[in-house]
């Protein structure tokens, strides 16, 4: 089985003209059950997808971001297997030496936040691509959050990241609901991607009342 594509020249030798779906990884990419992004690349692509990767992308501009080009249904965003704040520092806040989920162990190859800095930077380069969040990283901050390493609560990762939506907790299922509905509706896709479980959306003050009724826990806002 071929490795899913990581470059444009990768494209071209399997005939492609554009991905359906782009993951972005903060990790490098291995094609093994244990890191997030293989395994939703090799779902997607079981469902007849096209599919690419880029991993550990250059944050310092948006030129690694669109080096596969735009995608018909909307890139898909992870830090990695690990939240990026804690690849870099311990426990005590001291710099780590190394990343076991980089080449070589090589320190520094994904930014702070990893997962705020890689959305931003896709939303300047394509500004109307569907983005789509995932991994540890977002599922542990997708509500209000106390953050260890500004000692302050911070507001759900989705505002930061200007993402469309956010997937939490074991993906595979929510990602193939998410790109059967931006298939199905690519004109409409905050329509396509209301109530689907087990992601997390933002929703106006006019949605809220909508949405009060049996079954729903209303939390105290953020501010």
């Amino acid at each position: 089985m071929a490795f899913l594509p990581m470059t444009a020249e990768e494209m071209r030798a399997r005939g492609w003209d554009q991905c359906d779906v782009v993951l972005v990884t903060g990790d490098a990419y291995v094609d093994h059950p244990s890191f997030g992004a293989a395994v939703i690349g090799r779902v997607l692509e079981a469902d007849g997808y096209r599919v690419g990767v880029i991993a550990q992308p250059d944050w310092r501009g948006t030129a690694d971001f669109m080096r596969l080009g735009r995608p018909r249904l909307f890139f898909g965003v992870t830090s990695g297997n690990i939240d990026s704040m804690l690849h870099h520092y311990t426990a005590a806040r001291k710099l780590r030496r190394d990343d076991p989920y980089s080449p070589g162990g090589r320190h520094g190859l994904r930014p702070n936040r990893a997962l705020i800095v890689y959305a931003n930077l896709l939303r300047q380069a394509y500004r109307d691509v569907p983005i789509v969040l995932g991994g540890i990283e977002a599922s542990l901050r997708r509500l209000a959050h106390y953050d260890y390493w500004d000692d302050a609560v911070r507001r759900p990762v989705l505002l930061d990241a200007k993402a469309d939506i956010l997937v939490h907790g074991m993906g595979e299922t929510a990602v193939r609901a998410i790109a059967g509905a931006l298939d199905s509706h690519p004109a409409g896709r905050q329509d396509a991607l209301r109530g689907i479980p087990g992601t997390a959306v933002i929703v106006g003050t006019a949605e809220i009342g909508a949405l009060r009724g049996p079954g729903c826990v209303e939390l105290p806002s953020f501010e």
